[in-house]
């Protein structure tokens, strides 16, 4: 099962064996994914479920709370009284409660596992600015090479930056523009200024490279993870502020 769709528990037919089956088929699915280095979507979306999961639990306890209690009970020895809720669960309730605590535990493993090889990646990873740096950095060029090969992947790069409430955040997409053979007499210099003939729009363009040896599918895990790096790099080596 490649995909689980976001109102999962709630859809259909509402039966924890049944959706215990579904789970445990697209974490299935998912295993596969990261045996097979591939990281993306399946880690985006096990953290989105496991939100959703959080937050229908912590929802469903909110509701529960906010219900009037009666008193049961008074017990003046200890100073005690008891009181119930005037609202009980209902099977219903009850069926998704038990889908909920079975399968948070369930992504959390499989969360885990996926941030061991995320992290194992990104310290495989090397980046570096190529030549002179402008004074603008939010839009440029992303030299890519993995394995031991020497094709060199180029993207254009654009960063922007969303207004939170409390914070900034950064948003990156990446262009294909085409593909070099890096050798001793075409470094990244050359490629640079070969790409600076073609492209007049960005007579200075912010350049980095990123380098692994490691072997790894280009959609799926490198390319997500090679925006993130640049990303992170370009904050830390600019101040965390773009101009």
């Amino acid at each position: 099962m490649e995909r689980l769709n976001e109102n999962w528990i709630t859809e259909n037919h509402i039966d924890f064996e049944y959706k215990k089956y579904l789970l445990l088929a697209y974490l299935q699915h998912v295993s596969e994914r990261f045996t097979e280095t591939k990281l993306y979507p399946a880690l985006g979306e096990l953290v989105q479920h496991y939100r959703n999961l959080v937050s229908l639990r912590d929802q469903k306890k909110n509701l529960f709370d906010s219900f009037p209690e009666k008193l049961t009970q008074a017990d003046l020895n200890q100073f005690k009284l008891v009181y119930e809720k005037l609202s009980q669960d209902d099977n219903l309730m009850l069926e998704i409660e038990s889908i909920i605590e079975f399968s948070i535990p369930q992504f959390q493993h499989y969360l885990s596992e996926g941030k061991k090889i995320y992290d194992l990646i990104e310290s495989k990873i090397n980046i570096f600015p190529v030549g002179i740096m402008p004074i603008h950095y939010d839009a440029g060029y992303l030299f890519l090479k993995s394995g031991k090969g020497r094709e060199t992947r180029v993207y254009e790069y654009q960063l922007t930056i969303f207004e939170g409430s409390e914070e900034r955040y950064r948003a990156i997409s990446l262009q294909y523009v085409t593909s070099y053979e890096k050798s001793l007499g075409n470094t990244y210099e050359n490629i640079k200024h070969e790409l600076l003939l073609f492209n007049r729009n960005l007579p200075n363009p912010a350049t980095y490279a990123i380098e692994t040896e490691l072997i790894l599918p280009i959609e799926e895990t490198l390319l997500p993870l090679a925006k993130r790096s640049l990303v992170k790099f370009i904050s830390i080596t600019n101040g965390g502020m773009t101009h």
